[in-house]
């Protein structure tokens, strides 16, 4: 590649990541799923569309999507709050193993049946659409109400069903199925048990590394957290383990570990999983021939209906036959099985294998994900609505923004006072916090000022805590309290051990972090 052709690619890439970042507006407003802009976008520019450009290199896509979903499940277990997660694993397990087994056997019997695919094609369209997608489902989350205990199933569970589906997946493309179903079984459970056991291990070793390394700059602690993530996953492949469960895991420790610039790190997060979302679906949409689909149009809106009417909703009820839940909420969850690219990236696996129907298997999976995601994704909410489970008047928590001061051994707490937090209308005096520890600075309208003991503070109000190390923990959980229980928290039930206990009320609040540290010699603030 010269110069020349570099300079053309970046500027095609570049203006290709515009137009989707602004697909991602268009989709804010109509409901349209902004993955299905993304895969237009590639179609568009692709042999059939306006671009004219050929592409149909199966192995680079597998590749490329690998990275990127690496990239979102480490940015989806960054946002993922343990507190809510915690309950939810039992459930969120059985759906991922005893639920994907349920919802493959039934999927490519149907397939099998019906739409007269042969056994290893029915079985691999069974498996590949068997697993929800994280991103879809972690961005439909993003602006769903849901109620704590649905969401953190959900997202527990399309962190954890990708392990088990791609084990299945890369078993039926080169051997076709097993000869012994519990070899298969084991094997699985193996590779499973070895990328959590990598994941927590990795987690945990990061997290205590970077809470006690002191970085010479902000801008390296997001840059250190990815890293250690993506590590997780090389480990976990590297091991004959799961490495997709092992950077969740990973990142769900990291993401919860009370990390030096939080917020940062999320919000970099975030922009690496647009990137990631996006090249992946624009690439998938490249690889897609649509004058190809046509014959295989009627057998993915059949395979697709067995699968959201039937197969997903008995999963969901015979996984979660050991609990007592709601119906109400275990229909909404048959229907926020939200598939997108993941089930097509795998569907390239068969592709890159060489096996014989292969690329029906991808054309059929293609236009079922196209058009179940244009279907379910905007009606989530309504249905949400319609069980009475979308309307939640839980609040997410307050969030808090650390830095840490390296030579005074302290910590710049930073927060901001949400629509909903009872501290609005509470004076700084009242907030009680702990010795060695003190509001420093009120940001209000714009203007900040050093509050005085009587300040009431207001929503909106941004607040700038001084900390010292040891009781860094504690203002931390007085300021929760407050948010959750007023003025008088501690004193009528509100007690900081509890805050973000399950089933209590949150604040709505976001932190900004504050992100400047002072250099090595600078006196105090």
């Amino acid at each position: 590649m010269s110069v020349d052709h570099l300079n053309e690619l970046l500027l095609l890439g570049s203006l290709v990541l515009l137009l989707a970042v602004a697909a991602v507006r268009l989709s804010s407003r109509s409901g349209l799923p902004s993955l299905l802009i993304y895969l237009g976008i590639g179609v568009a520019i692709g042999q059939d569309g306006l671009g004219g450009v050929f592409f149909d290199n199966a192995a680079l896509t597998q590749l490329l999507g690998y990275t990127a979903l690496v990239v979102i499940l480490a940015e989806g277990g960054l946002g993922t709050k343990w507190k809510e997660i915690r309950p939810a694993l039992p459930r969120a397990a059985l759906l991922s193993t005893l639920g994907v087994a349920v919802s493959v056997g039934v999927t490519a019997a149907g397939a099998h049946y019906l739409a007269g695919l042969d056994w290893r094609q029915a079985l691999l369209i069974g498996a590949v659409v068997s697993s929800t997608d994280a991103a879809a489902v972690f961005s439909v989350l993003r602006s769903v109400p849901l109620p704590a205990r649905l969401t953190g199933i959900l997202e527990a569970e399309s962190g954890f069903n990708d392990a088990p589906v791609v084990i299945l997946v890369v078993a039926f493309s080169t051997a076709g199925p097993a000869e012994h179903w519990y070899v298969l079984i084991g094997e699985i459970a193996l590779e499973l048990a070895i990328g959590a056991a990598i994941g927590v291990a990795i987690g945990w070793l990061g997290s205590y590394a970077m809470r006690h390394v002191a970085l010479p700059a902000s801008g390296l602690y997001p840059i250190a957290v990815m890293a250690i993530a993506v590590s997780a996953y090389a480990a976990g492949a590297l091991a004959h383990g799961s490495g997709f469960l092992a950077v969740y895991l990973a990142a769900v420790i990291l993401g919860n570990a009370k990390l030096p610039h939080s917020a940062a790190t999320r919000g970099f997060a975030e922009g690496l999983g647009w990137i990631g979302q996006i090249g992946m679906f624009v690439l998938l949409g490249l690889l897609v021939t649509p004058h190809n689909l046509l014959d295989d149009i009627v057998p993915a809106l059949l395979i697709g209906l067995i699968l959201t009417a039937v197969a997903r909703p008995l999963s969901v009820f015979v996984g979660l036959l050991p609990f007592r839940m709601p119906w109400q909420e275990k229909t909404l969850l048959s229907w926020a099985g939200l598939r997108g690219a993941v089930p097509i990236v795998l569907a390239t696996i068969p592709m890159v294998n060489n096996v014989p129907g292969s690329e029906t298997v991808f054309n059929i999976v293609f236009v079922l994900v196209v058009v179940y995601t244009l279907i379910q994704g905007p009606t989530l909410p309504w249905l949400a609505r319609r069980l009475r489970l979308g309307d939640t008047e839980e609040a997410a928590d307050l969030g808090i923004e650390s830095a840490p001061l390296e030579r005074l051994r302290g910590h710049l707490l930073s927060t901001s006072i949400g629509p909903t937090s009872l501290m609005h209308g509470v004076e700084v005096g009242e907030l009680r916090m702990p010795a060695g520890a003190a509001v420093t600075l009120v940001v209000r309208d714009g203007t900040s000022f050093v509050p005085s003991p009587t300040t009431v503070l207001r929503r909106g109000d941004e607040l700038l805590v001084v900390a010292t190390d040891p009781v860094r923990d504690a203002a931390e959980n007085r300021l929760q309290a407050v948010s959750q229980g007023g003025k008088l928290a501690g004193w009528l039930g509100t007690a900081e051990a509890t805050v973000g206990a399950p089933g209590k009320p949150g604040v709505t609040g976001r932190s900004r972090a504050r992100e400047e540290r002072r250099p090595k010699g600078s006196g105090s603030r």
